[in-house]
């Protein structure tokens, strides 16, 4: 069952919706079609109370700002490309220098997060389609869907498809920020978190990727056995230091395209599991080391480490990186993947 409920006019003057998705559980989860943002997730606790699983905003007009990109869809190319530039096909693109001299998420004010998309209603689904004429520095004309679906086996499932009429970057992923106490209930360290990555990207100054594929083994970033995200966040470690923890790409094991199981999250005081699964090659872990002191929802305050995200992805400046997954997609290679995130409550 899906309810829509209008959430304010946008600046372009049309009209937001909340779309709400509710499965036969109970289960409930709010979208909007602006920036196709996760708003809100209830999830039911061990002892069967509802949880709003995710930090966001109660008010359209927050989202105008959100530079923490809470719930948002973010497109076309997430995450980081090194000196705001990458070439293709002999051309060299120039992007917005957005953070220091590389550029993040595409664009602040206008990528697919700030953009009004259309909307259409399933039984228990909802589809955002997006025309982006705006290239935003990336070549080709781009249609993009976005679709969430909530099933009765409590997954929040999340597809992607984008055509462009030229060989273009494409990378796409949902920048929610997860608490599975409750968004309102604080740090997210005492999480316990498994990843099934023997390798992770170190990064140089600014978070761009050396190049190099690094072992997890022996180091804070080994996530096989699970263990709380606090147990080495601030361990003595220089790519720690140069993030302020967690803010890497891992680079998931077995991935051949499939959609496969690669994190297991569980929250101590809820019982809350969380499962995700993914067909791309990796995820990028990062846990809110600089989330802005901030009012969010129910005018709780949101701070530093009070959600964490798993952002699945090709790896970050993947153009300038040929030994990397090739995220290049045109007129004969669509862009699709799957994204899910699947709940229990456990004891």
């Amino acid at each position: 069952m899906v309810i829509k409920n209008s959430f304010g006019t946008c600046k372009c003057g049309k009209e937001i919706f909340l779309y709400t998705i509710e499965n036969n559980n109970g289960c409930r989860a709010s979208v909007i079609n602006y920036g196709a943002v996760l708003v809100n997730l209830w999830i039911p606790d061990r002892r069967g109370e509802l949880r709003d699983i995710v930090l966001g905003f109660d008010r359209l007009e927050d989202y105008y700002g959100n530079d923490n990109f809470f719930g948002s869809t973010v497109g076309p190319n997430a995450n980081r490309i090194g000196g705001a530039a990458f070439s293709l096909d002999g051309k060299t693109y120039h992007l917005d220098a957005n953070d220091g001299n590389n550029n993040l998420h595409s664009h602040k004010q206008n990528g697919y997060h700030k953009r009004y998309w259309e909307a259409a209603i399933g039984d228990n689904c909802v589809a955002f389609f997006l025309e982006d004429d705006n290239t935003l520095g990336f070549p080709g004309k781009k249609d993009v869907q976005v679709t969430y679906t909530l099933n009765d086996a409590n997954q929040l499932k999340i597809t992607y498809h984008a055509e462009s009429d030229r060989d273009t970057l494409l990378n796409l992923t949902n920048h929610s920020y997860f608490n599975l106490e409750g968004h309102r209930t604080g740090n997210i360290e005492s999480h316990i978190l498994e990843l099934s990555a023997s390798h992770f990207t170190p990064v140089a100054k600014g978070g761009i990727p050396t190049g190099e594929i690094r072992s997890v083994e022996g180091t804070p970033f080994d996530f096989r056995t699970p263990k709380t995200i606090g147990q080495h966040i601030d361990a003595d470690s220089s790519q720690l230091k140069r993030t302020g923890g967690y803010d890497h790409n891992w680079v998931l094991d077995g991935q051949d395209g499939t959609v496969r199981r690669f994190a297991c999250v569980k929250a101590p005081a809820s019982g809350i599991r969380m499962n995700v699964y993914t067909d791309l090659p990796g995820v990028q872990f990062y846990a809110g080391n600089f989330i802005d002191r901030q009012t969010g929802k129910e005018n709780c305050i949101y701070s530093k480490r009070q959600g964490f995200c798993l952002e699945t992805q090709y790896f970050p400046d993947s153009p300038n990186r040929p030994e990397f997954p090739c995220a290049v997609f045109g007129p004969d290679r669509s862009y699709d993947s799957t994204t899910i995130y699947e709940f229990a409550a456990v004891q």
